[in-house]
């Protein structure tokens, strides 16, 4: 039974000032999708990617990062749709066809700095449960404000995670929640939410506060900042050796 990877790279980087998509601006002179897709090549576990993309972008994909960086297990780009629910239901249309596929993932191209051990926790949680995110406790005050930006309450910070990716589901329930989705119009904001409602169980494991989602200026900063401190780290390691 084979694992698959959904990663969808098809934002667009206006809050951010550029007119390249976000996914291809650089981080240590790679794209961060390069840096994405670096992480689940690498695993054993993940048998075959689909990246999901600008349809005006499939070539540039293709030709600066998935050849240059010499990803093999990329097997398919795919045009993204309207909204992220829409792109990734363009890749789910072709991968649930497949006989063998047990599990897939859904991941940000914008998070690069997730760990190989993350992704094996949640392919776990997924084929023990069905579904399966990895999360943040929240550790700020959380409050309900209206539109009128006043504080409704506060509500309980014990009970509130921050969700991130990658996301893990069998392949059957997946396909399942999408199918119901649309039948009912309904919309969310991540994969996990399509499954909830179906009323289905989605496990929680716990994430890591680097698995960052580069969406504005800041976060690009903040993961520059990151790589050095990660480059600095390992450069100490090898001089021990």
């Amino acid at each position: 039974m084979s694992v698959a990877a959904i990663i969808p790279a098809a934002g667009v980087g206006r809050r951010m000032g550029h007119k390249i998509s976000k996914p291809y601006l650089t981080l240590a002179e790679r794209p961060i999708l390069a840096h994405t897709l670096a992480v689940f090549e690498s695993l054993p576990e993940i048998d075959e990617i689909t990246v999901v993309t600008q349809p005006s972008e499939l070539e540039f994909c293709q030709g600066k990062v998935v050849i240059p960086y010499g990803f093999q297990k990329v097997l398919r780009l795919v045009p993204g749709g309207k909204e992220r629910q829409d792109s990734v239901y363009h890749a789910l249309k072709i991968l649930h066809q497949q006989e063998d596929l047990e599990i897939i993932l859904v991941h940000d191209g914008v998070r690069p700095f997730v760990t190989p051990e993350a992704i094996r926790r949640v392919i776990k949680a997924a084929r023990d449960t069905g579904a399966a995110i990895l999360a943040q406790s929240a550790q700020d005050t959380i409050k309900q404000v209206n539109k009128k930006h006043r504080v409704v309450k506060t509500l309980d910070r014990r009970e509130l995670w921050l969700v991130q990716t990658p996301q893990a589901f069998r392949t059957e329930l997946l396909w399942k929640a999408f199918v119901e989705a649309y039948a009912k119009n309904f919309y969310g904001t991540d994969e996990a939410s399509l499954v909830e409602n179906l009323g289905a169980p989605v496990a929680v494991i716990k994430g890591s506060p680097h698995n960052l989602k580069i969406t504005t200026q800041d976060d690009l900063h903040l993961a520059e900042a990151l790589v050095k401190i990660r480059q600095k780290s390992s450069r100490a390691r090898r001089s021990r050796i």
